[in-house]
């Protein structure tokens, strides 16, 4: 890890107002450590960058959020983390704009674990929730973290589905990471802290601004391998996330839904424009050529194994599988549903059901 003395520069040089990525960076490679770039002199600069980012970066007033940057982390479970340090996610090193650092709350190898977003829309159908969750967790179960951008709807879904699942779960923020927005999410946002990884680069008490969600977005699909879209109407900030996920060179995914659905229409363009088309956790798995066998994908196999072994080969009804297992309407549905997900039973025309060998 970086000193406190180095790690002070890094946050100090990250808080000058109006230094984008791009400038930062060739700061960085012209003058080398941040407290190179910041005690260099006004003409110095004025050679790399235009004379006011110059007299911004001379002026040195930004020492109590300095303080308080690093006093957070000290704490346990915090960190910041900077381009110089092995921590830092190498797929980020991959993306054109990476962060010079990053706040991190959690378990920080997750940041460089095999992992896949999951994006979708903020108004989800109740389909498209569990479509969320459910895909999330056989993916994590499968050894895919998933990340996510913390936003009601499919992203809280994606993020349960992933905590619930062996691989857990990254919530990439879109505001300073000791700020919960939206505050409907402060107990998922603690659960991820806890067995996961919120992370975020903006700085400590920076609220949720506008502008702030999309450049999160590049984030969301740098972290991962590839990005699944669950749910998403044709303006959906979910298309955003897509699109930097194919300039970054990720693999992009579509689950389909119905026709008369506008929050079906993203998802139907991305399939048009050349997205793969997902079905079950078994097809992303496959076109990231992560193929695992089926029986281990969840390890809720036992109990699986029982209601497959009730089900046969056959096709079958819903009614006939409650009168086999034993089991409500509501658990056998999410059963089904799950199973249906990770590849192991088809639905077919009439409301039939029937398993795969």
């Amino acid at each position: 890890m970086t000193d406190y003395g180095e790690l002070a520069a890094w946050i100090e040089l990250s808080l000058i107002p109006g230094l984008g990525g791009q400038t930062l960076r060739r700061l960085l490679s012209e003058f080398g450590l941040p407290h190179r770039i910041l005690g260099a002199s006004r003409s110095q600069l004025s050679r790399v960058v235009p004379e006011g980012a110059a007299v911004r970066i001379q002026e040195r007033g930004r020492r109590a959020d300095v303080e308080r940057a690093l006093a957070w982390a000290s704490r346990p479970g915090h960190a910041v983390i900077t381009l110089a340090e092995a921590e830092y996610p190498r797929l980020l090193l991959e993306i054109p704009d990476p962060p010079i650092l990053l706040y991190v709350s959690g378990k920080i190898p997750l940041l460089s674990s095999p992992a896949l977003a999951v994006v979708g829309s903020r108004n989800a159908t109740p389909q498209g929730l569990k479509n969320a969750q459910s895909f999330a967790r056989a993916l994590s179960d499968a050894g895919l973290t998933i990340v996510s951008g913390m936003a009601l709807g499919v992203d809280a879904a994606a993020h349960r589905g992933g905590l619930e699942g062996s691989s857990s779960t990254v919530a990439v923020l879109g505001t300073g990471i000791d700020m919960v927005y939206p505050r409907r999410n402060e107990p998922l946002s603690a659960e991820i802290s806890n067995k996961g990884t919120l992370v975020s680069e903006f700085p400590l008490g920076t609220p949720p601004h506008a502008g702030n969600f999309p450049r999160r977005n590049r984030l969301i699909s740098g972290l991962a391998r590839g990005c699944l879209v669950v749910e998403a109407a044709l303006d959906s900030g979910s298309l955003i996330t897509a699109r930097l996920a194919t300039d970054q060179g990720r693999e992009v995914f579509a689950i389909p839904g119905s026709i008369h659905s506008p929050l079906s229409k993203g998802c139907h363009a991305l399939i048009k424009q050349g997205a793969k088309l997902i079905e079950s956790a078994q097809d992303v798995l496959e076109e990231l050529g992560l193929t695992v066998p089926r029986e281990t994908m969840s390890p809720r196999s036992g109990r699986d194994h029982e209601f497959l072994d009730k089900m046969g080969f056959d096709p079958c009804d819903i009614d006939r599988l409650i009168a086999r297992s034993g089991l409500t309407t509501e658990v056998v549905s999410a059963i089904l549903l799950e199973l249906e997900l990770e590849g192991r039973v088809a639905s077919l025309p009439g409301g039939l059901y029937q398993r795969i060998s």
